[in-house]
């Protein structure tokens, strides 16, 4: 009996009644373990390779570790049936490097079509802080019963100790380099930060970013997005148009001069028609921004903010800035800009941690709600900012006054996680299909898929909700306008920080733009779930069908 739009079809159902993509799906499941058999090569190990490629070194290249895993394959009688791809991935997490989550999510399902994984040496497999991180995530390997070899480093197979040894000496190797070449980019960052250059990030309203060549000389203003093309290149901050210039000089007039609050210059600005760029309106709190920037008189700072090392991100006391005086052409007078610095800190500084929480219970009476936007933007209230900086963060704030948010906002931080993970698994499901010889074209508008010119392929993810206790919902939703042959349903892990498995539904069954997923959906809808993207990989597998007798 069919559930929630998506009807059960069973051998009987007439193949010439579907369309020629659906009939290839059903085809493809009914003959899954004949094809299974059919595709083992005689007598050979069946091996899987895993992949990675930061942006440290061209050795690395995918396309050199696999050549190099491809001639160890060959000479000691191994098949490589399935590949592990993460491309511009930092070795030191495991956080963002789906190929081994899904390598790994793999092993543990007990359906691995390989018995042993090949990696190019165990910088490869990870540049973990912690060595025994590596370790723990070759141990589960392991303990599936499927080993890890490294092509590019022999370790010796009779004498297990000594083994160990050697892999956790490369392993703390491994990590320690990723510590010696965070602390040498550091210090080469602060070097050409000293020396004027910028260091990565928008320019701002008002500025733009210059490029020069090796000699120092001007070569192009650089658009949204576009970077440097060579090495001894170098980007310095220049006055932007001159509206915006003169926009920028008006707001440092309206506060240092005519004292106008920020809420004040935002409001007139944007009755004015006058846009903050990129078609933003004015805010409170961007206008205080352009006010406390030094880069308006010249100078280049850095480092005010640090995340290094994959940590967490940290404000840093001025004293540990880098900066350099006089860097660019300024398009605010010093002096103007030391007024206004004046006033804001003499108004920030009068308040006692009392009164910044009394200004917070007061803003919330008024509103009922509190958020950061909401206090940003309040006319003479402390910024969110110093509230962070005095209670280490907003939210201890409201814990101070008792109040608590009646809606979690983290699902806005799992949403941008989520956009982020539907591009990389549509590279991720590109990668795969490829590897197994399919052409795959991608619509750069509607990230539909086209496979071998004979059917098409969405991506649709799912966050997990708890809806009670150890209880967790899945809504996928699909696109009716896409029409696509096969939707891939990817749900998320009950933290929402992994992938849990995979949903490949053929068109023809959605019958609705949405379906309610449970920890046990039984059989009707589980028939369409997979731990991996095996099946779809098998189905894109381009091969000649012989002809019936």
């Amino acid at each position: 009996m069919a559930r929630q739009g998506f009807p059960a079809y069973h051998e009987s159902l007439a193949v010439e009644r579907l369309p020629k993509v659906v009939a290839v799906i059903y085809i493809a499941m009914a003959l899954r373990g004949r094809r299974q058999s059919a595709d083992k090569p005689s007598g050979l190990i069946r091996a899987a390779e895993y992949v990675r490629m930061s942006t440290d070194h061209q050795q690395y290249s995918t396309a050199n570790q696999r050549d190099a895993i491809q001639r160890f394959a060959d000479a000691n009688g191994i098949a490589i049936v399935r590949s592990f791809i993460d491309e511009g991935k930092s070795g030191m997490v495991i956080k963002r490097r789906y190929a081994l989550q899904d390598l790994l999510r793999t092993v543990e399902s007990g359906e691995a079509e390989f018995s042993t994984i090949i990696v190019y040496d165990v910088t490869r497999w990870g540049r973990f802080l912690e060595p025994d991180e590596g370790a723990y995530y070759e141990f589960r390997c392991v303990l599936a019963n499927i080993k890890v070899q490294y092509c590019a480093e022999q370790f010796p197979t009779d004498n297990p100790p000594m083994t160990a040894v050697m892999k956790s000496l490369k392993r703390a190797m491994a990590g320690e380099y990723s510590r010696e070449l965070s602390a040498k980019v550091f210090a080469g960052q602060c070097r050409l930060i000293t020396l004027g250059y910028r260091q990565g990030g928008p320019p701002g309203y008002g500025l733009r970013r210059q490029l020069l060549d090796q000699h120092g000389q001007p070569k192009a203003i650089l658009a949204r997005g576009e970077r440097k093309s060579f090495q001894l290149e170098r980007v310095i901050l220049t006055p932007g148009p001159a509206m915006e210039v003169a926009t920028v000089r008006r707001i440092y007039h309206l506060f240092a001069v005519d004292y106008c609050s920020e809420g004040e210059i935002a409001t007139l600005l944007n009755n004015e028609g006058i846009p903050a760029g990129e078609g933003r309106v004015w805010t409170r709190q961007i206008i205080r921004s352009l006010l406390t920037n030094e880069k308006y008189i010249g100078n280049n700072v850095y480092n005010r903010v640090s995340a290094k090392l994959q940590s967490p991100r940290v404000v840093n006391n001025a004293a540990e800035w880098v900066r350099c005086n006089s860097a660019y052409q300024p398009i605010i007078d010093s002096e103007l800009f030391v007024k206004a610095q004046e006033i804001i800190n003499k108004r920030d500084h009068r308040y006692t941690d009392q009164e910044l929480l009394q200004h917070l219970r007061e803003l919330l009476q008024q509103h009922g709600t509190l958020s950061g936007l909401i206090i940003n933007e309040a006319a003479n209230m402390p910024s969110t900012a110093i509230y962070a900086n005095r209670f280490r963060s907003l939210r201890r704030a409201y814990e101070l006054i008792g109040y608590t948010p009646k809606h979690d906002y983290s699902y806005l931080a799992i949403d941008q996680a989520i956009r982020k993970l539907h591009r990389q698994q549509l590279a991720n499901i590109t990668n795969e299909l490829t590897t197994v010889g399919a052409i795959v074209r991608r619509d750069e508008t509607t990230n539909l898929l086209t496979v071998n010119e004979e059917f098409t392929l969405a991506l649709s993810i799912a966050r997990c909700r708890e809806i009670r206790e150890r209880e967790y919902r899945w809504i996928l939703r699909f696109d009716p306008s896409l029409a696509p042959d096969i939707t891939v349903g990817l749900r998320m892990s009950p933290d929402n920080t992994g992938i849990l498995d995979y949903y490949l539904f053929p068109g023809i069954d959605v019958l609705s733009d949405r379906c309610h997923l449970a920890a046990d959906n039984g059989f009707v809808l589980d028939v369409y779930r997979s731990p991996f993207l095996t099946p779809l990989s098998r189905l894109a597998r381009q091969k000649l069908v012989p002809e019936a007798a």
